[in-house]
């Protein structure tokens, strides 16, 4: 009698576990199919702002909020903002003090783009991409480990897409601008493929001047030595100038001195090349600093000081007579690119080209204005 008690209770017993394991099977089940139902209407990299997936199909957290430039293209993200590899990205480089951080800033002005302060990873991660591939010893192992390219590709494509799109606002069209970025140009232009690139180009002896005299510490630049210093300049500029001219259906060489000098032309000509409506604002820069949707500066970049300012020609010739005559002398051996990219290594003072009265105007009300003292 008592043994079968005890298998009728253990009978039950079994019945109620097996219910409830049916039930909860079969809510998993049903969570399931509605994740991917989810995820298939949000492709593979994909990931939206607003309480969200993220690349790769990971949730974010975050909050509904307003594209900047709503009312003039910009649109509300309490429907999700989807980001993506396939995103038509801009990437602004150059080597240091060659006009990234002015370029940058009449983007910014522009109600459609945000571009936004250096990240300062984006370049170093991608530094540490390029070592891992040119060492064959590095490559293996990480092959064999299975990070293969493939791998590598995809985590950098979700990273960087992440540091560009949540450093800063929203907007319909995201620009980067970390200078030495476009040394990795070729590879950029591989994990994005409707990315478009930037390159601003300046005269090296007044990059290097500015670089020299300002302080601005660059990574293997002794900024003791003019000659070191253009050295390096040639070297890094080559690299850049290569990977652009070779992708030069995405890539748009900006030289500083003509977008200083006539920069109505040379922004019409870059919104064109980046598909994006013209807007007078990226030419007065300087009146957007500061306000909600418009330029903000970082306060520990260099250039910022100067970027406060209307366009003028203030630092185009600022390096004749600051640079040794032995290096003014070699100056065609030392940095062979000048020639390539349009400049005379013996001109002293250069002749840039004359600027738009719009230009002159500002620079005119620039010099009557008392200079501000550098609180650096």
């Amino acid at each position: 009698m008592l043994i079968g008690k005890l298998k009728q209770n253990l009978l039950v017993a079994c019945l109620v576990i097996s219910s409830a394991t049916v039930f909860y099977l079969g809510r998993h089940a049903m969570e399931c199919h509605h994740r991917i139902e989810e995820r298939s209407s949000h492709p593979e990299g994909q990931g939206f702002i607003g309480g969200l997936l993220g690349p790769g199909g990971v949730l974010l957290g975050g909050s509904s909020a307003t594209l900047r430039g709503s009312g003039t293209g910009g649109h509300n993200l309490s429907s999700p903002f989807i980001y993506n590899k396939d995103m038509p990205l801009v990437f602004i480089g150059g080597v240091p003090r060659s006009g990234t951080t002015l370029m940058r800033a009449m983007l910014d002005a522009h109600p459609e783009i945000r571009c936004g302060e250096e990240t300062r990873v984006i370049p170093r991660i991608l530094a540490m991409k390029q070592m891992w591939s040119r060492s064959g010893r590095e490559k293996m192992r990480l092959d064999e480990a299975g990070v293969t390219d493939e791998v590598l590709d995809a985590a950098m494509q979700a990273f960087l897409l992440e540091i560009i799109v949540k450093h800063g606002e929203p907007a319909n069209f995201l620009c980067n601008k970390d200078p030495f970025a476009l040394k990795s140009l070729s590879y950029l232009a591989k994990i994005f493929p409707h990315a478009k690139f930037i390159l601003m180009i300046r005269d090296g002896r007044a990059s290097v001047h500015s670089m020299i005299s300002r302080k601005v510490t660059i990574a293997g630049f002794d900024l003791g030595s003019y000659r070191d210093c253009l050295t390096k300049w040639n070297r890094a500029i080559e690299t850049m100038y290569s990977q652009c001219i070779d992708a030069s259906d995405k890539c748009l060489p900006v030289h500083y001195e003509q977008l200083v000098l006539h920069p109505e032309k040379w922004m019409r000509t870059l919104l064109k090349f980046l598909d994006i409506p013209w807007n007078d604002a990226v030419l007065h820069h300087e009146e957007l600093i500061g306000k909600v949707g418009g330029v903000s500066l970082s306060k520990v970049e260099r250039s910022t000081d100067q970027v406060i300012k209307p366009v003028n020609v203030e630092a185009l010739s600022k390096w004749v007579g600051k640079i040794p005559v032995d290096v003014l002398r070699d100056m065609a051996v030392i940095a062979p690119m000048l020639s390539r990219l349009g400049y005379d290594p013996h001109a002293n003072p250069p002749n840039y080209g004359r600027p738009d009265a719009k230009v002159l105007d500002n620079t005119r009300r620039l010099q009557k204005t008392p200079e501000k003292p550098n609180p650096s």
